[in-house]
């Protein structure tokens, strides 16, 4: 797929940050999009923002991907509504931080309901309209997480390992099944979005302090650039995108390091993390 121009886009979690940038950025090339979110608030104004960007087409609709029924039928409407689908951008996310020992059960269903299954469903349900596209493409979100761990992000570290074991094995089925479906892994360094300040931590840790933390020291990147880098990423057919230089820098000294990585980082989460 080199252009965009006229092509069918799916992108969830378009409400905010990187998912509102990328519907802006395949937009303004010529793009028809369906856009979604749990937040109808955030995504109304997603939709607004593409109105005055002059999308083309705009579909727009509350979903929790973490809802197979729901997905399935998101999926089927996407398809009647535009008799086709090119691209399937799989953004919709959430953060979960605190020691391990301090996860409850819920804590782990939630994420994995949205970070994981919601990627699941939405590669699964689009798949096969992809397919038959004939000129197709699957872009999931993992996370620099989902190369390298991290003190305090188990819950999300899981979830974001899942999503790049996944996306990568779907991309082997379609080189093996002969299918024109490009599939791209997208891991993500510190970008400035919400996902830290609306996630969730764990009893007795400061949830503001972390958000702060997160903007201040560590969200390097805008939603814009980063979209920039994951579209161009994709129309170049890239199996994995890096974004930021943060997120070549860590992933790097993770393969280096190779395991010792994690004494490392551990260490050095001491002089980042507020106490």
């Amino acid at each position: 797929m080199k252009s965009l121009e006229d092509k069918v886009v799916v992108v969830t979690g378009a409400g905010s940050g990187i998912g509102r940038a990328v519907a802006l950025n395949v937009a303004a090339k010529g793009a028809l999009l369906a856009v979604s979110d749990w937040n109808e608030d955030g995504l109304a104004e997603t939709v607004e923002l593409l109105k005055e960007a002059g999308a083309r087409g705009i579909k727009a609709d509350r979903l929790d991907v973490s809802d197979k029924d729901a997905f399935v039928a998101y999926a089927t409407a996407v398809k009647e509504h535009y008799g086709r689908v090119n691209v399937v951008v799989n953004n919709a996310g959430v953060s979960h931080s605190g020691p391990v020992t301090a996860m409850e059960y819920a804590d782990f269903e939630w994420i994995v309901g949205i970070n994981f299954w919601g990627v699941v469903y939405g590669t699964r349900e689009f798949l096969p309209h992809l397919i038959e596209s004939g000129d197709g493409h699957l872009v999931n979100i993992s996370s620099l997480f989902g190369l390298v761990s991290m003190p305090g992000q188990s819950t999300y570290n899981a979830t974001k390992y899942a999503v790049r074991g996944f996306t990568e094995a779907v991309r082997e089925d379609m080189i093996l099944g002969k299918h024109k479906v490009g599939v791209t892994c997208v891991h993500p360094g510190g970008i400035k979005t919400g996902i830290a300040r609306n996630g969730r931590t764990t009893a007795g840790e400061d949830h503001d302090k972390l958000a702060a933390t997160f903007d201040a020291k560590l969200a390097r990147m805008t939603p814009d650039k980063a979209a920039a880098i994951i579209v161009d990423g994709m129309l170049a057919g890239k199996a994995r995108v890096l974004v930021g230089a943060d997120a070549h820098a860590i992933h790097w000294t993770g393969k280096l390091l190779g395991s010792r990585y994690q004494d490392v980082f551990a260490r050095a989460a001491r002089l980042v993390l507020p106490r």
